[in-house]
């Protein structure tokens, strides 16, 4: 079993300060890496420093602390800059995406070494991961590259095309969730009562992981499961954790579920996910959503902005690219 240090070499990010970089939106901008847990840790982007030059794009990007964030590993794919307290590792020897987003992967496994405000400062290095003779078949498998090329081009499908009118960035109009979707409690139920099924039905709990699903479970007697087409969304527990869900499903308590009162597309309804996520820091120290939920503002439906219409379809192009590639 090798240590990360094996196979990556370490160095320190820029250490830079997010406060006294200009933010820019050009196609010169470049990306900025903090000790974030979602958005491939990008937190914003920047114009390029005098005289500093990016971190190379198809390094490793590691929050060495942070609150969530500590331990989190991400292959960058794009030059960048790094805030305080982020690691970059280098592979020592040509690897492919896939093979880094592996060890990516093994390295954020390792997170849970790093609570309580632990740092990885020093211990980073000697992290054991799994011997490279005992990697997937899949990492490099050429028929799932196909199998996943092929689900893609299911994916493109669900693409629409974006309204004459759409404008080009999220406008001004808000409109209570409630006004934009009906809302209601999922049908609360408790896992430990149910029968589990690997064929069965979603059963969707307040995890913030796997589209919110913790198991498959026979239908109980009596129960009628949710449609699909809608969001979940956990008021309790991980707050205001949302997903779409596109197959039928049932709940465990405290998850509300959001049904479009007109018609949605499912890119117009993971851009709504977003928005409900991004209301989560109103709900620290152990605030729940059961009763401000359908109160909460965000974009009108005319506010959605162009670029979220077609988004599978240029998101599906660029991973089967690299995945051929």
């Amino acid at each position: 079993m090798p240590k990360v240090s094996e196979l990556f070499t370490l160095e320190y990010g820029h250490s830079l300060e997010l406060n006294r970089l200009d933010q820019a939106t050009g196609t010169e901008a470049i990306n900025f890496v903090g000790r974030a847990a979602r958005n491939n840790g990008v937190t914003a982007k920047v114009n390029r420093v005098h005289n500093l030059a990016p971190a190379p794009a198809g390094t490793v990007s590691v929050a060495l602390g942070g609150q969530g964030g500590a331990g989190i590993a991400f292959l960058q794919p794009s030059p960048y800059y790094c805030g305080r307290d982020v690691m970059i590792l280098t592979p020592k020897t040509h690897m492919s995406e896939r093979e880094i987003l592996w060890w990516v992967t093994c390295i954020s496994a390792n997170r849970y070494r790093f609570g309580f405000g632990r740092q990885a400062n020093r211990t980073l290095k000697d992290i054991m991961l799994p011997n490279p003779s005992e990697t997937p078949g899949w990492v490099q498998d050429v028929d799932f590259v196909k199998s996943f090329s092929e689900s893609l081009n299911q994916l493109k499908k669900l693409s629409q095309m974006p309204p004459v009118l759409a404008p080009s960035s999220i406008a001004g109009g808000r409109s209570k969730v409630c006004d934009v979707f009906d809302v209601s409690y999922g049908t609360s139920l408790e896992l430990n009562r149910l029968v589990k099924n690997s064929r069965g039905i979603n059963f969707v709990a307040r995890t913030a992981k796997n589209n919110g699903v913790t198991a498959k479970v026979d239908i109980p007697q009596g129960v009628e499961p949710i449609t699909s087409e809608c969001l979940s969304v956990a008021v309790s527990g991980s707050v205001l954790e949302t997903f779409v869900q596109r197959e039928p499903f049932i709940t465990g308590f405290h998850i509300m579920v959001l049904r479009p009162r007109e018609p949605m597309s499912t890119e117009e309804l993971m851009f709504y996910a977003a928005c409900m996520r991004a209301n989560q820091s109103r709900y620290s120290y152990g605030r729940q959503a059961n009763r401000t939920l359908k109160d909460l503002l965000i974009p009108s439906r005319e506010s959605v902005p162009g670029w979220v219409f077609g988004t599978f379809i240029r998101v599906s192009d660029k991973l089967i690219e690299r995945a051929c590639s």
